[in-house]
C-alpha cells in the first residue's frame, strides 16, 4: 500500500456541519413534544373553528319558536331551547364568537398597552422610569374586582366598553415583567452602543426591547385570554357586560340563573357553563405549554 493509501485510509472523516436551530424553533419544537398542550391546542381549535363558522350555517340565535318553548335537546333542538323558544345550540355558538372575540381584542389591547408602558420606563430615562413605574404601582393597588365593577357600571353595557374595561384593568401586570427583563437589558454593551449611536427610546423599544420579550409577550397574551373570558362571563352574569339580544356565554348564565330554570332546565346554562369551563382549560393547557417551552432553563437540560 502506498503512503498516499495510508494516509487516506487513516484520514479523520469530514465532520459534517450541523446546522443550529434559533431559540424560537427549539421553543416550538418543545411545545410541540407537550401532549397536554397539543391536546388543548387540537381542542380549543376545534371550538374556534365551530363558533366562528357554525352560525352562518346553523339557525338564527335570536329566533324564536313559540312552538318549543323550554323544550328539553331532541331533534330539531339538539341542545334543546330557552325560555321564549330560541335554540340553545344556535346561541352558544354566537355567544362563543362574541366571548372570544371580546377576549380576544381586550387581550391584544392590554398586552400592546402593557407592553409599551413597560418598555418605555426603563428607556426613557430614570424620570421617566420613577413616574411610570409610580402610575403601574397605583393601578396594581386598586381592588381588581370593585375597580372592574366600577368601571363597567360607569361605561355602561356593551361589547366595546367591556372589551375596554378587560383591556385597563389587565395591563400592570405584564408591564412589571417587562420592565424587569428589560432592565437588565439596558445594560448590555449593544444597548448602550445603539444609545452612543443616537437611538431614541421608540428605536429601542421597537428594535430591541419587542425582540428580547416576545415570549413574555406569547404567554401573557394566551393566559389572559382565558382570564378575559371569565371576566366577561362575569361581567355579563351580572348584566354589566354583553347585553340581551346578543348572545354571550355569560348573559347565558345569567339568563338562566332563577331556580326554576337551574332545576327543571339545566341545558339552559349547563351548556355555555361547560364551553365556559372547557375552553379556559384548554387555553391554560396551551399557556402552560408556551411557558414551559420559552423557559430559558430547557435549553440548559
Amino acid at each position: 500500500m502506498t503512503d498516499l493509501n495510508v494516509e487516506t485510509a487513516i484520514a479523520p472523516a469530514p465532520r459534517r456541519k450541523v446546522a443550529r436551530r434559533g431559540p424560537i424553533v427549539r421553543a416550538l419544537g418543545r411545545f410541540g413534544a407537550n401532549r397536554y398542550a397539543m391536546t388543548g391546542l387540537a381542542v380549543f381549535g376545534l371550538t374556534l373553528a365551530a363558533v366562528v363558522l357554525m352560525p352562518f350555517v346553523w339557525k338564527d340565535p335570536n329566533g324564536i319558536d313559540l312552538l318549543a318553548i323550554n323544550k328539553p335537546p331532541g331533534a330539531g333542538h339538539p341542545l334543546g331551547t330557552d325560555g321564549i323558544g330560541r335554540d340553545v345550540l344556535a346561541r352558544l355558538l354566537a355567544g362563543g364568537r362574541v366571548s372570544l372575540l371580546v377576549a380576544g381584542v381586550s387581550t391584544l389591547l392590554s398586552t400592546a398597552l402593557g407592553f409599551f408602558i413597560g418598555a418605555l420606563a426603563p428607556f426613557g430615562g430614570r424620570f421617566a422610569d420613577a413616574a411610570i413605574m409610580r402610575v403601574v404601582d397605583l393601578a396594581m393597588t386598586l381592588p381588581p374586582v370593585i375597580l372592574l365593577l366600577v368601571l363597567a357600571s360607569i361605561t355602561g353595557p356593551g361589547i366595546v366598553p367591556t372589551i375596554a374595561v378587560i383591556s385597563l384593568l389587565s395591563w400592570p401586570l405584564l408591564s412589571r415583567m417587562v420592565r424587569s427583563r428589560l432592565l437588565e437589558l439596558r445594560e448590555r454593551d449593544f444597548i448602550i452602543f445603539a444609545r452612543g449611536a443616537g437611538a431614541g427610546p421608540w428605536h429601542l423599544v421597537m428594535r430591541h426591547g419587542l425582540p428580547n420579550t416576545i415570549d413574555i409577550l406569547v404567554v401573557y397574551a394566551t393566559l389572559q385570554v382565558a382570564n378575559a373570558i371569565l371576566l366577561e362571563a362575569g361581567l355579563s352574569f351580572l348584566g354589566l357586560g354583553v347585553p340581551p339580544p346578543a348572545a354571550s356565554w355569560g348573559n347565558m348564565l345569567n339568563a338562566a340563573r332563577s331556580t326554576v330554570v337551574l332545576q327543571s332546565y339545566p341545558w339552559q346554562w349547563m351548556f355555555a357553563g361547560g364551553a365556559i369551563v372547557l375552553t379556559v382549560v384548554c387555553i391554560n393547557l396551551i399557556g402552560d405549554g408556551l411557558r414551559d417551552a420559552f423557559d430559558p432553563r430547557a435549553d440548559l437540560e
